[in-house]
C-alpha cells in the first residue's frame, strides 16, 4: 500500500471515528482536537525552533543535572557553541506569542539526551542543539523532563497547535574510536578498497549471527549480505567509561556502525561515511531498522506526537525509509493521529527540484524540506537573478512522488538553523544594503513563502528582524536576553536592538507574518489551490501565480516585484474570472480583456487579488 493511500485509509477511519463520537462534539476542548487532527499537513504554518535557544523557563536545568564546569555540563550563556539555559517550559510559556504569529505547528530540534560535550582539545562545543544523541528514549535533562514535553504538547494541543519531532537515524553522538587514528580524524575507505568481509573472505561462512544481510530483502548493494564483523576498515573500540552510554544497548555494539572514516560527501561515502566524526549507523542492517522503528514508535505511542522532520535523511540508505516511514504512519494511526506529518532533510543548495524528487521516488519520503525553494527565493530576492528562476523551480514539481499536488505537502523556508538567515543572505549578497530595503526584501521573501505552494516554515527570530553573520551557531541567536557577545553586537532588522528579549508582538516582520498567516489561513486557495505561474522573467521584476480553489469557487492572483523600480505589466488570468477584489495592496477591479489583468507593484512589494466569489 503507497504512502498516500495508507494515510488516507487512516484519515478516513479516524475521520469517521471522530465524528461518531458523542465525546467529540459535546466538549469545547474536544471539537478543537478534532479539528487540528483532520488538518493535513498543507494546512499548516510551522514555527521551528531551538528550545535551548528561545526561553529559559527554568534556571534550575540549565546544567542538565550535571555538577562541573562547562566541559562537563555543557553551560556557558557567554559562548555560542555551548547550551544556554533555554527549555521546554520556555516553549510553553511562550505558546500565546507562538500563536498569535499565526503558527499552527511547531518543529522542535532533537529533545534526546545528549553528550555534552564533544570536540578536540580547545576547540569543543555542546549539545545544544540536539543532534549528537547518546539515549534516544528520554528528554535531555538540560531541556526538562517527559512530564515538561507532555504538558507543552497538552498545552499545545488544547490550542489547536501539532508538534513535530526532529528525529535522527543517521548517526549517534561521536562515541566510537578507530585505532588507526588518535584524533579520530579518519580519512575514508571505501568498500573497494576495504571490502566487507566473512571467515575466510568474502564468500566464506558468517562470523557473527547478530547481522541477517543474506535475507535478499535487506540487501540493497552485494556486498552487504557480506558484513560480519566491525574492523574492515578500522578498528573500532569504545573508550574506557563509555561502554554504555548509549540507550538502547545495542547501540554500544561496534558491529551496528559502518566504521568507515569521515566522509567526503560524495558516492559512497555519504550514506556510509562518518557525519563530521559522528558514529554513522549501519542502516542496513535489520537490527537497527527495527531498533529505530521500536525508538521512534514509542515516541508516538507515548506522547502523540504530530509529525517527525527527519535529519540527515539524505544520508541513510532508501530501504531504510521504505520500511520506516510506513511503520510510523501505521504507529501514528494506531495512535489516533491523522495526518502525520514527515519530512526529511535533502540538504541542497542547487534550484534543482530533481535532487530533491528523487528521495519521494526511491526513498518513499512523504515530504522533504523544498532547500531549492530556499535558494530559488534567496537568488530572486536576496540577490540578483531573473524571476524565471521560480519558474524553473516549479516547474519541476511534477517530478515529486504523486505530482504537483504531492508538492503542496512540501515544507518551504528561506531561513534555517544550519545555512543561515534570509537577512544574512540579503546583506551578504548586496553589501552596503540600507536596513530599510533588507526589511522590505525580507518581507517580500516571507511573502513569497506564504503565498505560494507549500507548507510555510518559520524559523525562530525572523519575526524579530534577527539577521545574523552567517551559518550553524551564527544564526542560532537567545530569543531571551543573551550573553553571547556576538549576538549583542549583531544590528537586527525592524528598528530592534540585540539586547534584552525578543517577543515584541509589534515589531514588523512580525505583523507581516501574522497578517500573511491569517490571509493564508483565510484562503484556502492559498493553502490548498493548484498552482499555475503566470508570469516571469529574465530580469528582476514580474513573477506572477494564479491559485485555483480545489473546489472551483475561483483564483487568487499573486503577484510579486523583485526589482527597485515600479512595473506595471498585463497579466492573464482564468477566462471566467472578471472581477477582483483586494487581499494585499491595490488591485484592479475588473479585467482588461477576458483572461488578461492589468498589475501595478511598487518596487519589492506584491499583490494578492481575489477574482469574486473568493474573498
Amino acid at each position: 500500500m503507497t504512502t498516500v493511500l495508507r494515510r488516507g485509509l487512516c484519515v478516513a477511519l479516524l475521520t469517521v471515528a471522530a465524528w461518531g463520537s458523542p465525546v467529540a462534539s459535546a466538549s469545547p476542548t474536544a471539537d478543537i482536537s478534532a479539528t487540528y487532527r483532520a488538518r493535513p499537513p498543507q494546512d499548516e504554518v510551522i514555527y521551528f525552533l531551538l528550545p535551548d535557544r528561545f526561553e529559559n523557563g527554568d534556571p534550575a536545568n540549565d546544567r542538565g543535572g550535571l555538577e562541573g564546569g562547562r566541559l562537563v555540563t555543557g553551560f556557558d550563556p557567554t559562548d555560542k557553541g555551548f547550551y544556554h539555559g533555554g527549555d521546554l517550559k520556555g516553549v510553553l510559556a511562550r505558546l500565546d506569542y507562538i500563536q498569535s504569529l499565526g503558527a499552527t505547528a511547531i518543529w522542535l530540534t532533537p529533545l534526546f539526551k545528549n553528550k555534552p560535550v564533544q570536540g578536540r582539545p580547545g576547540r569543543e562545543s555542546a549539545g545544544y542543539h540536539g543532534y549528537w544523541v547518546t539515549d534516544f528514549t528520554r528528554v535531555d535533562p538540560h531541556f526538562g523532563t517527559e512530564r515538561d514535553l507532555r504538558e507543552l504538547i497538552t498545552a499545545a494541543h488544547q490550542r489547536g497547535i501539532k508538534v513535530y519531532l526532529d528525529i535522527i537515524a543517521n548517526h549517534t553522538a561521536d562515541v566510537i574510536r578507530y585505532r588507526e587514528c588518535p584524533d579520530n580524524d579518519c580519512p575514508y575507505r571505501s568498500h573497494a578498497d576495504y571490502p566487507y568481509t566473512r571467515r575466510g573472505g568474502v564468500g566464506g561462512e558468517p562470523i557473527n549471527d547478530g547481522f541477517l544481510g543474506d535475507d535478499a530483502a535487506h540487501q540493497s548493494a552485494e556486498n552487504f549480505a557480506y558484513l560480519t564483523r566491525p574492523d574492515y576498515a578500522y578498528t573500532p573500540y569504545v573508550p574506557r567509561g563509555e561502554e554504555h552510554v548509549k540507550v538502547p544497548d545495542w547501540l554500544n555494539d561496534p558491529i551496528y556502525y559502518h566504521n568507515r572514516g569521515n566522509s567526503t560527501f560524495a558516492g559512497e561515502s555519504s550514506t556510509f561515511g562518518d557525519f563530521a566524526g559522528l558514529d554513522d549507523l549501519m542502516t542496513e542492517n535489520p537490527r537497527v531498522v527495527q531498533g529505530f522503528i521500536d525508538i521512534y514508535g514509542s515516541w508516538i505511542a507515548r506522547f502523540r506526537i504530530d509529525g517527525f522532520r527527519i535529519d540527515t535523511a539524505k544520508h541513510v540508505n532508501p530501504e531504510f525509509w521504505q520500511q520506516f516511514v510506513p511503520a510510523m504512519l501505521g504507529a501514528a494511526c494506531a495512535a489516533g493521529i491523522a495526518n502525520f506529518h514527515i519530512f526529511g532533510e535533502v540538504s541542497t543548495g542547487e534550484v534543482d527540484p530533481a535532487l530533491l524528487a528523487e528521495h519521494t521516488r526511491v526513498d518513499r519520503l512523504p515530504a522533504v524540506l523544498d532547500f531549492a525553494f530556499a535558494a530559488a527565493v534567496r537568488e530572486t530576492v536576496a540577490g540578483r537573478a531573473g524571476t524565471e528562476v521560480l519558474a524553473r523551480l516549479f516547474e519541476g514539481d511534477v517530478l515529486y512522488e504523486g505530482g504537483a499536488q504531492a508538492a503542496q505537502q512540501l515544507p518551504t523556508f528561506v531561513s534555517n538553523h544550519d545555512n543561515g538567515r534570509f537577512a544574512y543572505f540579503v546583506r551578504h549578497l548586496r553589501p552596503g544594503i540600507s536596513d530599510e530595503e533588507a526589511l522590505r526584501r525580507v518581507l517580500l521573501a516571507h511573502a513569497m513563502l506564504f503565498t505560494l505552494r507549500g507548507v510555510p516554515v518559520v524559523y525562530y527570530g525572523d519575526e524579530q528582524g534577527f539577521a545574523g553573520r552567517g551559518g550553524d551557531q551564527d544564526a542560532r541567536q537567545d530569543m531571551f536576553a543573551s550573553r553571547v557577545a556576538s549576538y549583542l553586537s549583531e544590528r537586527p532588522l525592524g528598528g530592534a536592538t540585540a539586547q534584552g528579549s525578543h517577543f515584541d508582538r509589534h515589531h514588523p516582520l512580525y505583523r507581516a507574518i501574522a497578517e500573511l498567516a491569517h490571509l493564508r489561513a483565510a484562503q484556502p486557495a492559498l493553502r490548498r489551490g493548484r498552482q499555475l505561474v503566470r508570469s516571469y522573467g529574465k530580469s528582476p521584476g514580474l513573477f506572477a501565480v494564479s491559485r485555483l480553489d480545489a473546489e472551483g469557487r475561483g483564483e487568487v492572483l499573486i503577484a510579486f516585484n523583485t526589482s527597485t523600480a515600479a512595473l506595471s505589466a498585463q497579466v492573464t488570468v482564468e477566462v471566467g474570472s472578471e472581477r477582483f477584489a483586494s487581499l494585499h495592496g491595490k488591485c484592479a477591479p475588473r479585467v482588461s480583456a477576458p483572461g488578461s489583468y492589468h498589475v501595478e507593484i511598487a518596487p519589492l512589494d506584491y499583490l494578492v487579488c481575489a477574482a469574486a466569489g473568493i474573498g
